[in-house]
């Protein structure tokens, strides 16, 4: 159910989308610039099969879920390569609502793990180094279909930012040298594993922690070229996966991170506190997204929930007209949100995919479906007018861009894809279960 508040916006949000992008051709953090899911590149192949259209096709070590980073020509990846049992270990005990809880697809804290971090030429895919983060037992479980590497490194022109939860936040320069690393204890997340990513800001790159049921959460950040923590913010927010998002309001950075009890936006400089608003009151999964006057934030479990709050708040602005509109269907349990131009994008876990006018919330087309079943962990990304939906079974549907659904193909890579996309200088890269395949002319 749409309810909509009529308030004066900015046209601006009607550019907002490719133009805003056209002068970086990196793809430096999870969903690319500003964390938006989408590209300026105009000349990317947008068929390929399994025999046509791979450029390269790299193996990678063990398994994870970050999406490729690409950035001054090197692609950078996280894996967890799991090693045996280990007596004794296990993983840190949950509770929920004051009751012992654990997650029945909980696993993985019973093992030794190296996490690592992976650099590739983005030209060749050849490997130019692996870097050993962490070795040793975890503090908490995973869930059976995640990984310890599901965050997405940040990257600026000369530095690499990866962080695993509990296992820490590791700073290395382009040549794979250690630069530094930050751990901040462990990280209780119910047993489901880390999902946050870090984002850059300035000086900053900006963690957010949210744990359990919210007593231990912070959000904090820390001097890119030291490591040193420039600020921190306690939560109380129970745990997330979402990414949070960095805009600029009238000069100045916000931060702004979703959550199931409330969404806070914080200055990006200092970690105050800009404004607040009441929580999707569901699992922070999908990340939001930004236009220039507007946030958009969506949760899809245990119910469906969409919120579009304006950036010009201040304090608390539950129940205010910061609430520009709001929406109950639509939104997925992981996939993210997208923005393009004026239209909003929202897909389930099955691939239905509806559209809204971003100004008003008017609905376009509600739950449109794929012509073949199929299951999605991969956020939409956004380039040369069309839509690319990837699938846990790797094939990526190709939709056109627009207040119309038109489905356009299918194209496969031949093996299970649960990592979003990276689009940088006119290819596709994309992270397969074993390899990481670039697409391309």
């Amino acid at each position: 159910m749409l309810r909509a508040v009529v308030i004066s916006w900015s046209s601006a949000v009607l550019c907002h989308g490719l133009s805003v992008l056209a002068s970086n051709p990196d793809w430096p953090q999870w969903r690319g610039v500003g964390g938006s899911g989408v590209s300026s590149e105009t000349n990317v192949l947008l068929e390929w099969n399994t025999r046509e259209g791979i450029l390269w096709r790299s193996p990678l070590p063990g398994r994870g879920h970050s999406s490729p980073v690409v950035v001054n020509g090197r692609v950078f990846l996280t894996t967890d390569v799991e090693g045996e049992v280990v007596p004794g270990a296990k993983a840190v005990e949950h509770s929920l609502r004051g009751e012992p809880f654990k997650h029945p697809d909980s696993t993985g804290a019973d093992r030794s793990h190296e996490l690592r971090v992976l650099c590739l030429e983005a030209a060749s895919g050849k490997l130019l180094w692996s870097k050993v983060a962490y070795s040793g037992t975890v503090f908490d479980d995973r869930h059976r279909k995640g990984s310890y590497a599901s965050p997405t490194v940040a990257a600026d022109r000369d530095r690499v930012f990866a962080f695993f939860g509990g296992e820490g936040l590791y700073c290395y320069d382009f040549e794979g040298a250690l630069v530094w690393s930050n751990r901040f204890g462990g990280l209780a997340l119910l047993g489901l594993g880390p999902g946050s990513s870090p984002v850059l800001s300035g000086r900053a790159v900006i963690v957010q922690c949210d744990q359990n049921e919210g007593e231990h959460s912070f959000i904090s950040a820390f001097d890119k070229r030291t490591g040193k923590e420039l600020w921190r913010a306690a939560r109380q927010v129970s745990a997330s996966w979402a990414t949070p998002v960095v805009v600029k309001w009238r000069g100045r950075e916000q931060v702004i991170a979703s959550g199931m009890e409330t969404i806070i936006a914080y200055d990006a400089e200092i970690g105050s506190e800009v404004w607040r608003h009441e929580g999707l009151g569901n699992n922070a999964v999908p990340s939001p997204v930004a236009g220039p006057d507007a946030v958009y934030l969506a949760a899809g479990y245990p119910r469906k929930r969409t919120l579009a709050l304006s950036l010009a708040g201040r304090g608390d602005v539950t129940g205010t007209t910061s609430l520009l509109w709001e929406y109950d269907r639509g939104a997925g349990y992981v996939p993210s949100p997208l923005l393009v131009g004026g239209d909003f994008y929202l897909m389930t876990d099955g691939g239905a995919l509806s559209c809204l006018d971003a100004r008003s919330g008017e609905v376009r087309y509600d739950g449109e479906r794929l012509p073949s079943p199929a299951r999605f962990t991969a956020s939409p990304v956004a380039v040369a007018g069309h839509l690319l939906l990837t699938s846990e079974e790797g094939d990526t549907f190709v939709v056109k861009a627009g207040a119309k659904h038109e489905f356009v193909r299918k194209n496969p890579v031949g093996e299970s894809v649960f990592a979003s996309l990276a689009v940088a200088e006119n290819r596709i890269y994309i992270r397969g279960e074993t390899h990481l395949i670039c697409i391309g002319r």
